[in-house]
């Protein structure tokens, strides 16, 4: 669960074990897991984020696999963790870090690539575009993965999002630091997400959904936000 999930939008973890345990398997949520040490990796303290590492890797060490709905925390996992202990002269952990990230995947990385599967059985009546998140893009190269997963999503209009690959501004605190830069982009994204005409802009990512959604909403538009767990999880009996 990523920290913006459990604080801001509770509703994806949710889904993403719905949508799981409809898939026939069991989701485990350990208690103890906190915030995987991103946010402090990212902007420079490096020291705070290896005690973040050794706690996430002793909470997930017996796990068989390890799932998460953010691309960015699954690329923290699988590329920084290992590195962040190394550098702190910790090979004992980097080594147990290496075990835990190999198995840990992305929402749509698992679905595809693990379970082998593309029919979710998903329902959702809706004009729908999809923003590939930068680091599901370029650090965890998901590829097509979400988007095969959404055209077999039956009643659902997918629609495709011109500069789709172009950042949408958000960069965790890049946003804060370069507010500026970030609203540009952001005013680009935006542009193109209500240039298609859809009801919902979708990612696997929370946190560019917020500042995307964020900005629909300043405008007031009719275009809303909703993560990729959220429409897999949908169903027929759901929407009725």
């Amino acid at each position: 669960m990523t920290c913006l999930v459990d604080a801001l939008f509770p509703r994806v973890g949710q889904a993403t074990t719905e949508l799981l345990e409809r898939l026939g398997h069991e989701v485990v949520f350990p208690a103890g897991q906190t915030c995987c040490g991103q946010m402090h990796t990212n902007t420079g303290y490096a020291r705070e984020a290896v005690e973040l590492v050794r706690h996430h890797v002793d909470v997930f060490a017996d796990a068989d696999v390890v799932v998460t709905p953010s691309g960015s925390c699954a690329g923290s996992v699988r590329h920084q963790h290992a590195a962040l202990a190394r550098d702190a002269g910790d090979d004992a952990l980097a080594r147990r870090a290496e075990a835990v990230a190999a198995r840990t995947y992305e929402l749509s990385e698992l679905l595809v690539d693990v379970l082998g599967v593309s029919d979710v059985g998903a329902y959702y009546p809706h004009r729908v575009t999809y923003h590939p998140t930068c680091h599901s893009l370029r650090l965890l190269r998901v590829g097509d993965r979400p988007l095969r997963l959404l055209r077999q999503v039956a009643g659902m209009t997918l629609l495709e999002l011109p500069e789709a690959e172009t950042c949408c501004g958000f960069g965790g605190t890049f946003a804060v630091k370069n507010a500026p830069t970030s609203t540009a982009m952001l005013a680009d994204k935006m542009r193109h997400v209500l240039g298609t005409g859809a009801e919902v802009a979708t990612a696997g990512d929370a946190s560019c959904l917020m500042h995307i959604g964020g900005g629909l909403t300043r405008l007031r538009a009719a275009t809303r936000t909703v993560h990729l767990a959220e429409i897999l999880a949908s169903t027929q009996a759901a929407v009725r």
